[in-house]
């Protein structure tokens, strides 16, 4: 026989669990509680329960690049759905490693519980911290004179200062501390004129978020839209395409490659990387395949896609866009861009490449055997798919 409730009360959502969970913070019993929200008194103490079973009102909101408390609740029911984290992640749109760090660090598969774990993180992240270099002189003082005397980098001050004093733990310091009393104004730990011994020199740090500022690309098609033939890699035709950028961000070269075979492509795009130059290349390089081998490109959110509108209206052929910051989405290409770096380097300049040198590193890719193929070249894969047929 099933659950008496399960008709009446359907499932909870994040700001349902939350809005119980705050009422009983204010002193609210469980039963005025399930009056108020319109749920059974056992849903609240289940509700108490899975937050740990102390009620503190909540009103942390973290950035969107940490887990928010709702995306926790919902890591808690998958893990007792038995759903594994790489399923979970897909679910919530991160990193499975992400998934995998919060469930360890929080008690695991078999305790972790979401409001609990965010709580924690609301704990950690709570500022003002007192700076640990002021706390402790001593260690202020040896970070000084490696970074003055040395030159030393942040990440080899707090690598050596566990060689130097092994058995004194409030000898420690992790690289990011040294790099904010540096860079923070108002941590005052360091002197803000020892950011010229670092390598870099630079006095004020670089902000490499991206949240706060997505590309503006009209009309995107989401991944969450491809037809699910494209994902078992079961159909050929289906490509991944991505950027490969060179020194300060001046040259780059365009990459694609099929899913089913991992036939490479790279496209020549000389004197610059805009969404016009990216959209001829690609259009003159897919006009030499035969129709049934493009069927549909995925392509990150970068801005020299804009023109993929186009791009579809001129050779039919559609393009799916992954979710922001999510480059397993497009594995194939991320892996064979780090491929491609043995004869691109990162840092160097991609325009000295003429279009005869790209189609040279494409057929060594093309023409190395691949455990993923079974050992086959991409070459021979795709030989296989357009010859003729009796």
């Amino acid at each position: 026989m099933g659950n008496a409730n399960s008709g009446r009360y359907p499932k909870l959502t994040p700001l349902e669990r939350k809005r119980i969970i705050s009422l009983v913070a204010d002193g609210m019993s469980a039963v005025d509680v399930a009056a108020e929200v319109a749920r059974s008194a056992n849903m609240v103490w289940r509700v108490m329960r899975d937050a740990g079973g102390v009620a503190r009102r909540q009103d942390w909101d973290p950035s969107p690049a940490r887990l928010s408390a709702s995306e926790r609740e919902e890591i808690r029911s998958g893990l007792q759905s038995g759903m594994s984290f790489r399923a979970i992640a897909k679910a919530l749109g991160r990193a499975p490693s992400t998934v995998s760090r919060e469930v360890n660090a929080n008690g695991g598969r078999a305790d972790y519980a979401g409001w609990r774990a965010h709580r924690r993180a609301c704990h950690l992240a709570r500022r003002p911290k007192a700076a640990k270099l002021l706390a402790n002189p001593k260690l202020g003082a040896v970070v000084t004179e490696w970074l003055e005397e040395e030159l030393w980098s942040p990440v080899q001050i707090s690598a050596r200062l566990r060689v130097e004093f092994p058995d004194d733990p409030m000898m420690r310091v992790c690289p990011e501390t040294i790099y904010q009393s540096l860079y923070v104004q108002g941590r005052g730990a360091l002197r803000k004129e020892l950011a010229a011994c670092l390598r870099t020199g630079r006095a004020v740090r670089r902000n490499r978020s991206r949240l706060d500022r997505p590309p503006i690309i009209k009309d995107k098609i989401m991944i969450s839209e491809r037809p699910a033939e494209i994902e078992d890699r079961a159909v050929p035709g289906h490509w991944e395409g991505d950027l490969i950028i060179g020194k300060n961000n001046r040259s780059a070269v365009g990459t694609l490659v099929e899913r089913n075979t991992r036939y490479v492509m790279l496209l020549h795009l000389p004197g610059d990387h805009t969404a016009e130059t990216v959209r001829a290349a690609m259009t003159a390089k897919i006009a030499m395949l035969p129709d049934h081998l493009i069927r549909s490109i995925t392509w990150d959110q970068g801005v020299e896609m804009a023109g993929h509108a186009k791009f579809t209206v001129d050779t039919g052929v559609p393009i799916y866009f992954c979710d922001p910051h999510s480059p397993w989405q497009r594995g194939s290409n991320e892996n064979t861009n780090g491929l491609l770096r043995q004869f691109m380097p990162k840092g160097t300049d991609l325009s000295v490449h003429t279009e005869a040198d790209l189609e040279v590193f494409a057929y060594k890719l093309n023409n190395r055997p691949r455990l993923t193929l079974e050992w086959m070249k991409p070459s021979e894969r795709l030989a296989q798919l357009v010859a003729p047929t009796d």
